[in-house]
């Protein structure tokens, strides 16, 4: 992964929602090949519930920007202390369907263990770069959203975890910045707007 390209990339911002967010992918370094690190979501949380994501969620009053956002969730949903996460850059703004603006910010954290706040994160996830990478574990489908038109949803299944929706996006562009990877043009399979989405 060459993280410089994320340190001289200008994000693009979205203004326009209702609410803000932000997410923290964190990088790390484990018997020299890069990983990253992903929360599967509780089960009993309402919205986006048992699906895999990066730390984040909603900014609050007191924290001073969105860095401070990620920085604090990821602290309370993993409990990685800000002073370990050496944030190398942003980006692009994403919406969700939940109407959030989600600002995802990247950093290098150290290889260690992580502890899930069980009241948000069911698992902490650590998959390597090279398994995100292989083709043979991505596919895509284009489906028509009623509020943002027609969207492909990227899906990456790897070592047992899917990683889809929002965190899909982040991470297609995540890899897209930082090595050779593409995401195919071909579409494995368009569905219709109703059709559940394949998480397995």
């Amino acid at each position: 992964m060459e993280l410089g390209r994320v340190a001289e990339y200008a994000p693009r911002e979205v203004t326009d929602e209702d609410r803000d967010a932000a997410v923290l992918a964190p990088v790390v370094v484990r018997d020299g090949e890069y990983h990253l690190l992903f929360t599967k979501r509780a089960d009993h949380l309402g919205e986006h519930a048992g699906q895999m994501s990066f730390p984040g969620g909603g900014r609050e009053p007191s924290d001073a920007d969105l860095r401070d956002t990620a920085l604090r969730e990821a602290d309370e949903e993993i409990g990685l202390r800000p002073e370990e996460a050496d944030v190398v850059g942003r980006l692009d703004d994403i919406r969700t369907t939940s109407r959030y603006a989600v600002t995802p910010y990247v950093a290098t954290v150290p290889d260690r263990e992580y502890v899930p706040d069980e009241r948000e994160v069911a698992e902490i996830a650590i998959l390597p770069v090279s398994g995100l990478l292989d083709p043979e574990n991505y596919e895509s489908e284009r489906r028509e959203h009623p509020q943002y038109g027609e969207a492909v949803v990227h899906f990456f299944r790897v070592n047992g975890y899917t990683v889809w929706g929002a965190t899909g996006r982040i991470l297609v562009q995540l890899l897209e910045l930082t090595t050779d990877w593409r995401a195919p043009e071909k579409i494995d399979r368009v569905v219709d707007p109703d059709a559940d989405v394949r998480r397995g």
